[in-house]
């Protein structure tokens, strides 16, 4: 079992009232103050979270290019210093072994994932190299995330850097206080994102910056419990609830994490034979419950007394005002509309994702 990585910020959160908790192999915030402000404040305004979760691995050596096209599912050959990919490794039988955020700088990579998928996934690419020139290692970042409208705004007052509007992945080095950072343009919640990465030294100068600045902005210190709820609303699926060993990219609808004209990767037949066969037997879909109560993680959908799916991650939903659900249902009823059951009797309609959007909202 992977070690609990503990915020370096955990004892200062604690001191000022926050619950922490252990979420995707860290000990960081549940919630500062009440999970549903928290929320409602990233929708509105903007949010700030300890993504002490979030670990990061760094690919360097002269065929790390070459070494990591062959391995992963998307393209990172076409990616010039400052931009990024979403990506997976998968296993010859095209299951997700973990995935990630594959960031392109001058001299090397740097993955981004889950704490508790970092040996995992530097293990799952180390057996690949045999005589490739790279170095998998672990990176020591810590991570802050801006989320919301007024994300932008506020990561330039932070910093003291003008930032610029970017497209999704892309990112850019400065410095603040004297600490080299990288500001990294991600959304966690379906609103504009970003997130500062510094060392563990530094960061406790960039939160009490963003803090200072709260007012200004709205911007409440949130924990995950809110980003629970706001990347369930944002249709996003998680590595231990959405995706696992047994879940194939087109089943969890990843095809962001794909190039389909890069040629051959560990999976790619694949996943390749699954898009030209046109169809997966289980999909992930959104449901809307008639419950005021969220089910539990594993409950299963039926649907004329036959087994049709299961609940993978739900919680009332603040913004919509509704218990709502991830689930994986059977191809032949993961029509939107389709009225199914909760074994424990509440029913439930089968809906599109994302249940938000920024387009949809604003």
């Amino acid at each position: 079992m992977a070690e609990v990585f503990r915020s370096p910020l955990a004892d200062y959160h604690a001191s000022q009232g926050a619950t922490l908790g252990t979420y995707h192999g860290a000990i960081v915030p549940a919630r500062f103050s009440d999970a549903v402000a928290e929320h409602a404040a990233v929708r509105n305004a903007s949010g700030v979270f300890d993504f002490s979760f979030r670990a990061h691995l760094v690919v360097k050596g002269d065929d790390r290019v070459r070494f990591l096209q062959r391995i992963i599912s998307n393209d990172v050959k076409s990616l010039s210093p400052g931009q990024g990919t979403y990506a997976a490794l998968l296993t010859a039988q095209g299951h997700i072994i973990a995935d990630f955020h594959v960031y392109a700088a001058e001299d090397q990579f740097i993955l981004a994932t889950d704490a508790d998928l970092r040996e995992k996934a530097q293990k799952g690419l180390g057996r690949y190299i045999i005589a490739d020139r790279v170095e998998i290692q672990p990176l020591e970042l810590f991570a802050i995330s801006f989320q919301g409208p007024q994300a932008r705004p506020l990561v330039s007052k932070t910093l003291h850097v003008d930032i610029p509007e970017l497209p999704e992945y892309r990112h850019f080095a400065t410095n603040y206080a004297g600490f080299p950072v990288r500001v990294v343009h991600a959304t966690s919640t379906g609103e504009e994102g970003y997130e500062v990465w510094i060392s563990a030294k530094g960061a406790m100068g960039v939160w009490g910056a963003a803090c200072g600045q709260a007012p200004t902005y709205g911007t409440l210190s949130s924990g995950f419990e809110a980003l629970e709820s706001l990347r369930i609303e944002a249709g996003i699926p998680r590595y231990g609830t959405e995706l696992d060993e047994e879940t194939m990219i087109h089943e969890a609808g990843l095809l962001n994490a794909v190039s389909f004209t890069k040629g051959c990767y560990v999976g790619q037949e694949i996943v390749e034979r699954t898009r030209t066969r046109g169809h997966v037997n289980w999909k992930l879909v959104g449901l809307i419950l008639e419950s005021p109560l969220p089910p539990a993680r594993g409950e299963k959908l039926t649907l004329e007394g036959k087994e049709v799916g299961e609940v993978t991650s739900a919680c009332l939903s603040p913004t919509l005002g509704k218990t709502i659900a991830l689930a994986y249902v059977r191809r032949e009823v993961a029509e939107p509309g389709t009225k199914v059951s909760l074994a424990s009797g509440p029913a439930a309609t089968v809906t599109p994702l994302p249940f938000y959007s920024i387009s949809k909202n604003r």
